[in-house]
């Protein structure tokens, strides 16, 4: 290899000078060209390309050796160019890219690192590189600290440029052989546990107590980030090497040069014994180390702990920081560090959260359980309590003053001191779990807090973080726990919408048997996730019928302890802990200030701990002899707590802060004293203070030299920092008590239940309960049951406990009651009556108000609930209302709408073209997926009737053939209400005030758009409500008395009488304005190409065609909503909000300003024969469009909406009548077009024959004949037969009639029951036709279904064959000059389907890999965005400027051509919907989802996703009922730019 042989001449002088450490490397001499490319590589900060070119030669053996030696002796090199590098983070990667293919191969790394010094240079170079940024340290002790710390503040740390070096270390270590090397070799193991101390108490946060801290420092990322990253990977990865017994000498050395770090860390901030107070690290990395290491040797080496423990006097300082962090965790989580900022709560949350937890919090706690297990417990529980600012807290004293603590914090930093406890002797994980155990536990805690999808439970369980450790969760041990505690919830919808994922929740068999509140308090990172644990263990408990109020944490069985920490159990057995909870016992039952519940429960908790782990039974007998005598001056007469349960305390001396000036105090002798009521008063020896006596035993050990021997006298509370003179005054007084725990627990239960002598001893009743104490019914329960749980292991464990406990509940009174406490007890028991009642009294206001929130969801909201029937609407169900009245919702007044003050019902107005996706097929299109599928849009509704329009625009008159279809199946407007009324004055105001507040609102109030003030759904406009009653309610008879022609007679007149509206339109009312605006806002709702057919613009027709249309369009959508038939009946969720009334109104009142020349009222043509006009024709003007072209549907609504409101009932079923004729009669025109040339001659020949009878014009055989016959006149049958649908039999000829009535039928049902609230019958499909005829009044008696035909409906204004022939005759005029035409032109209603979106693959990746290479048909280039419209199938960029046009960007301006305003689109390389509503957008969320049912946003994780069809069907579901804008509620402006 030539790079490797070619000498250089002239070595480059010093350009890499290493400094003070001569012995790595003096300069950098470069003898080979590799050397010197390697060198202007670095310089120039690794350029891509000669990356490239250097890591292309690898594959060579000798290149790669000689590139690796080269590397590495640069390392210190590549260190200073990285530090004075401006773009780091790119340099970082690209050194890693190259060390991590020359340092993961091990054999290479071990060459390296016997032939070059790896491990040296690289444990330097990191050593110098942090140099660079160390600053002073302020712990402990300011001025004369000689510690130094890393600055968490420097870019070094704050940009993490030290990661490359870091990573190829821990990289090297992963590696045994040269682990092995580092663990042997001493004096690396000192410069690394020096580069480590670096990190020791960084960050230190000082307790701010005066105002708050005016700059937030972030600098707490850095510093958790770097000991993560710098001393906790490094450290997991070393731990992965010793885990066989062989390996205990590594364990040695390692913690040898630990402790000797920590002692001369100790000695360089000057600590003696007491941490200073008000500041706090959360670093201790030296002290994780040793916990660590030692944990290593215990759980795998099987080393005894006690050859590698410091002594004594060191397991006291090393407790002392610890302790400091949980009592700061504590006092952070009180307020008491607000002054701070929130970055202090954040720091102490990092401390326990998933990531970090198991390199601190963890490491933290073992340390202090290694510390309690061998130090003297009184000494480790008073230090706890008084790290925890509490001590002067514990007396049994009513009153008390604490020099340290306000009395606000007080009560929950006792609870912290006390849950800290509970957690210290509690906690498992380094002392004897097995690794499944753990896991198993964590994952238990996690779900027990929350239902957890897999990807965040992957992400919570805390894993080793050093990648390369070997415990990876994801393995078969993980799915395998996660199965066997937790159940697969499948996502699911809630009816508000919001999209769930798939969750995991807990077992039954979890909640009864595994719950663990200690794990969860472990492992929150907020304090409310502790709540919602217990909320769910309690919902569990009622749900299963285990324990129906409000259950108190269960008490769960531990892992045993592993035999070398047994010495944890002393806590529980020292008299300092029983003289504790002894008072605290004695304050909860005097009802002392600042004790909870909670306290108590750690109180008891903390009882039953120590029983369930006694030491060895002693013999009851020697107790009973001279017991009190023992113990004059103490409290308790041994540490075992099964026996001093049972001990009497008759008085007890408290301190009281004094009134008078100056007290004298003389203790009496042989009375138990208050062993916490410490103070600095204490002058005489007999009162027995504690802490003091604990203190002066250590300081012995402790203060060897004699300049420090002062400190012995003085009890160590006064703290070195306390104000002088601020210790207040105390008096002696001595309390009568003469109780025990026991006799205080027989109380309590007597309190919490509120009931004197609730207590009664099980096993009186049933020994066997002494014999098997684990009875299922004490296992969940409150406050007694844990008082009876812990009496009854109390009396299992000593028989004088027994006997004890049968003879205090024998004294039904308390014994020998001193005063003070009968009172007290009756003050707690009326207390607790009061407490009971308030309870009941909040009990059914709730129920009350969850009543009243749930009948308002229901009229708000859109809960299917059939009672709920326009609940806040007006109240139609009175028979006789004269007037409807309306509630406002702003100003809360009712009262009728009237013309001056109209009241409207909040709207939203929206374009919707979902009409116009329907397709003629059951079957829904598919999405392509491949070049050869395409959809193509011809067949869907809106392009049919777009067709339709255009061909009778050809051959006939403008003005006629706009009132023979409706439009608005694409663009039409829809319109919907949440039900809810305002007056239109109290609406304008409202917009004002909208306008005025500057809030960032997700709509625009330029736009009109703003939310129902009642239940905020979205809204744009106010549509009134017409004065008067808004339901004819006439009592409708089947029958009316007046005959057909009279009645046509008088629509006829109606018609004719244009102007008198009851609202004359001459004079401007509030009212007649409002109608305009809104008529005006309906208009501007949807674009200006789906209103104007017109061939001549802006011709009235138009608008006319428009108006009537908008009322086609949502009787058309109302159906949809139903399903498409009316067959289900009643007032569906749409009837609820619907409008349609007052949208009525407000068209009519518009339609009637035009006038219809009677000469062209359809009317006449319907009922009327007319005289041959045909020769009056001049034959320039087009013809009218003859009335078998007309669509029914169509002229009913011009009909109905040119009348006076408020119509008859008559009226309108005299329209209904004459407009069947005509529908009919089209139905038989249409069939006799399919039907083949013989069918045709057959049925005319056998109508013909029956013509004459009597029931002639009600027979279909005779109207299809007379059809045929009167059509065949003209050349309409006679252009290509070539489709010929032979209809044999007369019973599918009767189903065909049927379907094709249908829809006109159920469009005039619906507005029957709006227009007069006529209810909808349910029904059978097959006889759907029946009932609506009937509902119609089109039946005149209802004949027995087996006889009944279609034509029996008709009621023929005038003789029906007249009728028939001159309609016909306009086809056969017609058919003269466009033959080809007439058969098209024929109303063949298809069968349209409900409208879909697109199918789409099961699979996601069948769609990712054909659309994210496809190339937009705009630019041909592939997109950076791509998109998927799900209505069409258009493929679109998003954001795409080179598709733009006109500042609209494609999805815009795709969304307003397909949607008229709404898009809905699949983006292929995120897999999330997105929708487009106007101005608006929405991430609507995604309907694939992974095996787990979660989705996969952006494609992160890369798992492989499958359709979720509930989910889309949820997302259709709100497409076609236009619900987008209530349900998702995160919209923001899109500015044309999607």
């Amino acid at each position: 290899m030539v790079l490797i042989a070619l000498p250089i001449s002239a070595p480059e002088e010093g350009v890499c000078q290493w400094g003070k450490d001569q012995s790595i490397m003096d300069v950098l001499k470069h003898k080979c060209f590799l050397e010197e490319l390697l060198f202007w590589t670095i310089k120039y900060e690794f350029p891509q390309k000669m990356v490239t070119f250097l890591l292309n030669m690898l594959p060579d053996q000798d290149y790669k050796i000689a590139f690796t030696k080269t590397f590495v002796q640069h390392y210190a090199f590549i260190m200073k160019t990285l530090k004075k590098s401006h773009e780091s983070d790119t340099m970082s990667n690209r050194i890693v890219h190259i060390s991590v293919q020359l340092f993961s191969n091990e054999e290479l790394a071990r060459q390296v690192t016997e032939e070059c010094q790896l491990l040296d240079i690289m444990v330097t170079v990191l050593l110098y590189m942090m140099e660079s940024c160390l600053i002073k340290s302020e712990l402990q002790d300011e001025e004369n600290s000689l510690h130094v710390v890393v600055n968490c503040g420097e870019a070094l740390l704050k940009n993490n440029t030290y990661w490359p070096l870091v990573s190829d270390f821990i990289n090297i270590l992963s590696h045994q052989s040269v682990a092995k090397k580092f663990l042997e070799d001493h004096g690396l193991l000192v410069t690394w546990m020096n580069f480590v101390s670096f990190f020791q108490g960084m960050n230190l946060n000082k307790r701010e107590l005066n105002e708050h801290v005016e700059f937030e420092s972030q600098t707490y990322y850095a510093a958790f980030a770097a000991e993560l990253e710098a001393c906790a990977q490094p450290m997991w990865g070393l731990l992965s090497h010793c885990k066989v017994r062989e390996t205990q000498e590594y364990t040695r050395n390692v913690v040898r040069y630990c402790l000797e770090a920590l002692q001369d860390w100790f000695d360089a901030i000057n600590f003696v014994d007491e941490p200073a107070p008000n500041q706090v690290t959360f670093h201790l990395p030296l002290h994780r180390y040793f916990a660590m290491f030692l944990s290593k040797a215990v759980k795998c080496q099987e080393l005894d702990l006690d050859t590698i423990l410091p002594d004594q006097e060191m397991l006291m300082k090393l407790m002392i920081h610890p302790l400091q962090i949980q009592a700061s965790l504590s006092e952070i989580h009180s307020n008491m560090w607000v002054r701070n900022g929130l970055q202090i709560k954040g720091q102490a949350m990092t401390y326990v959260q998933s990531h970090f937890c198991n390199s601190m919090i963890d490491p933290d706690i073992y340390l202090l359980q290694v510390c309690a297990s061998r130090l003297d417990p009184d000494y480790f529980i008073s230090s706890v309590f008084e790290r925890f600012k509490v001590v002067d807290l514990l007396t049994m004293a009513s009153q008390h003053q604490n020099t340290v603590l306000d009395s606000e914090h007080e009560r929950s930093m006792l609870e912290g001191a006390l849950t800290f406890l509970v957690l210290l002797l509690s906690l498992r994980l380094h002392l004897g779990m097995t690794d499944d155990e753990i896991l198993r536990a964590e994952m238990v805690a996690q779900l027990c807090m929350n239902d957890r999808t897999h990807s965040s439970l992957l992400d919570l369980i805390p894993e080793n973080p050093n990648p390369k450790s070997g415990i990876i969760p994801g393995s078969l041990s993980f799915e395998s726990v996660l199965s066997a505690v937790a159940d697969f919830k499948a996502p699911v919808f809630e009816p508000g919408g919001s999209m769930q994922q798939g969750m995991y929740t807990p077992k039954a068999e979890v909640w009864d048997k595994e719950f663990d509140p200690v794990m969860v308090i472990l492992r929150t990172v907020y304090r409310r996730d502790v709540q919602s644990a217990m909320d769910r263990y309690t919902a569990f408990l009622k749900q299963s019928g285990k324990f129906p109020g409000n259950p108190w944490p269960p008490y769960k069985k531990r892992t045993p302890l592993h035999p070398s920490y047994k010495g944890l159990i002393k806590l529980l057995h020292c008299k300092t802990l029983h003289i504790v909870l002894f008072t605290l016992l004695y304050k909860i039952l005097m009802d002392h200030q600042n004790l909870s519940e909670h306290v108590l429960c750690m109180v008891l908790y903390l009882i039953e701990l120590g029983l369930e782990n006694s030491p060895e039974q002693e013999s009851d007998e020697e107790e009973s002899a001279g017991g009190q005598e023992r113990c004059h001056d103490s409290w308790f007469p041994g540490s075992n707590l099964v026996s001093n349960m049972r001990h009497f305390i008759n008085y007890v001396r408290v301190r009281v802060p004094e009134t008078a000036p100056e007290v004298k105090r003389e203790p009496p002798a042989s009375t138990s004293s208050d062993g916490l009521a410490l103070s600095q008063n204490s002058g005489t020896a007999q009162v027995f203070s504690l802490v003091a006596e604990r203190r002066k035993k250590f300081q012995e050990i402790i203060n060897r030299n004699t300049s420090e021997a002062n400190q012995v006298v003085r009890p160590k509370t006064s703290m070195k920092w306390s104000a002088p003179g601020a210790t207040p005054q105390l008096t002696t007084a001595i309390l009568e008590v003469k109780e025990s725990i026991l006799s205080l627990l027989i109380k309590l239960h007597h309190k919490l239940s509120g009931k004197q002598n609730s207590y009664y001893p099980p096993w009186l009743d049933d020994v066997d309960v002494l014999i098997h104490p684990e009875i299922p019914r004490y296992s969940h329960g409150d406050g007694m049951t844990a008082v009876e749980r812990i009496l009854l292991k109390a009396a299992v464990q000593s028989r004088l406990n027994k006997r004890i406990i049968e003879e205090i509940c024998r004294k039904v009174t308390p014994p020998v009651p001193p005063k003070k406490i009968s009172s007290a007890e009756k003050k707690t028991l009326d207390k607790e009556e009061r407490r009971q009642k308030a309870r009941e009294r909040q009990q059914k206001l709730l129920a009350e108000f969850a009543s009243r929130q749930k009948s308002f969801m229901e009229t708000a909201m859109d809960v299917e609930s059939p009672e709920a029937d326009m609940a806040m609407e007006v109240a139609t169900s009175e028979q006789h209302i004269s007037e409807a009245i309306y509630d406002c919702v702003i100003c809360g007044q009712s009262g009728p709408s009237t013309e001056d003050r109209p009241t409207g019902l909040v709207v939203l107005l929206q374009a919707s073209s979902v009409l116009g996706q329907c397709r003629n097929s059951p079957e829904p299109k598919r999405l392509p997926t491949t070049e050869e599928e395409q959809i193509y849009p011809w067949d869907t509704c809106a392009a049919l009737h777009d067709v339709r329009l255009s061909t009778l625009q050809r051959y006939f008159k403008d003005s006629s053939c706009l009132q023979a279809v409706s439009i608005g199946w694409e663009g039409g407007v829809y319109v919907q209400t949440c039900g809810h009324t305002l007056h239109i004055d109290c609406h304008k105001s409202y917009m004002e005030s909208l306008r005025n507040d500057q809030v960032l609102q997700g709509f625009s109030v330029d736009k009109g758009e703003f939310t129902c003030p009642l239940c905020r759904q979205f809204a744009n406009s106010v549509l009134p409500c017409y004065p008067g009653n808004n339901v004819e309610r006439s009592v409708w008879q089947s029958h009316s008395n007046k005959c057909m022609q009279d009645l046509v007679q008088e629509v006829e007149d109606l018609q004719e009488q244009l102007g008198t509206f009851p609202v004359s339109i001459s004079s401007e009312t509030n009212l007649s304005k409002e109608m305009e605006s809104v008529m005006k806002d309906i208009k501007s709702t949807t674009q200006k190409k789906y209103t104007d057919y017109s061939k001549s613009p802006g011709s009235p027709d138009n608008d006319f065609l428009f108006m009537y249309s908008v009322a086609r369009t949502n009787l058309e959508l109302e159906l949809v909503h139903r399903g498409g038939n009316l067959c289900s009946g009643g007032a569906s969720t749409a009837g609820k909000r619907s409008c349609l009334n007052q949208l009525f109104h407000v068209l009519a009142m518009h339609m009637r300003l035009y006038s219809i020349d009677s000469a062209y009222n359809p009317w006449r043509k319907l009922t009327q024969t007319m005289q041959d006009k045909n020769s009056e024709l001049v034959s320039e003007e087009l013809p009218e469009v003859p009335v078998l072209y007309r669509d029914v549907s169509s002229l009913l609504l011009i009909q109905i909406l040119t009348m006076p409101q408020p119509l008859h009932k008559e009226h309108f079923t005299c329209i209904v009548k004459v407009l069947f004729t005509l529908l009919y009669t089209q139905a038989l025109a249409a069939l006799s077009v399919k039907c083949s040339t013989e069918d045709r001659m057959a049925w005319k020949e056998a109508g013909a024959l029956k013509k004459n009878t009597s029931s002639g014009e009600k027979s279909w055989e005779v109207l299809l004949s007379h059809v045929i016959s009167e059509l065949s006149k003209g050349k309409i049958y006679e252009e290509g037969e070539t489709e010929e649908l032979a209809v044999v039999n007369p019973e599918s000829l009767e189903r065909d009639l049927q379907q094709f009535c249908l829809p006109f039928l159920r469009i005039t049902s619906l507005l029957q029951h709006h227009l007069f609230g006529v209810d909808l019958p349910g029904c059978q499909e097959e006889e759907e036709f029946t009932v609506l005829a009937s509902c119609l009044g089109l039946l005149p008696s209802f004949q027995s279904a087996h006889q009944f035909t279609s034509a029996s409906c008709l009621d023929w204004p005038v003789p029906a064959f007249d009728m028939i022939s001159q309609w016909c005759s306009e086809l056969t005029s017609f058919a003269e000059r466009h033959p080809d035409q007439v058969k098209a032109l024929l109303i063949q209603e298809p069968k349209w389907d409900l409208p879909r979106l697109l199918q789409l693959p099961e699979n996601y990746n069948t769609i990712f890999q054909y659309y994210h290479r496809k190339t937009c048909s705009v630019c041909t280039k592939v997109p950076k965005d791509p998109a998927v419209c799900l209505v069409c199938g258009t493929f679109v960029c998003l954001k795409g400027l080179c598709c733009k046009q006109q500042s609209y960007c494609e999805c815009v301006l795709h969304s307003q051509n397909c949607g008229a305003g709404t898009g809905i689109f699949l983006l292929i390389n995120a897999s999330v919907i997105i929708i487009i509503r106007g101005h608006r957008f929405c991430l609507w969320g995604s309907v694939y989802l992974d095996a787990h049912g979660e989705e996969d946003r952006d494609l992160r994780r890369g798992k492989p996703l499958y359709i979720c069809k509930e989910r889309y069907k949820v997302l259709e579901q709100q497409w076609v009922s236009h619900t987008f804008d209530h349900i998702n509620k995160r919209w923001g402006p899109h500015y044309n730019g999607l």
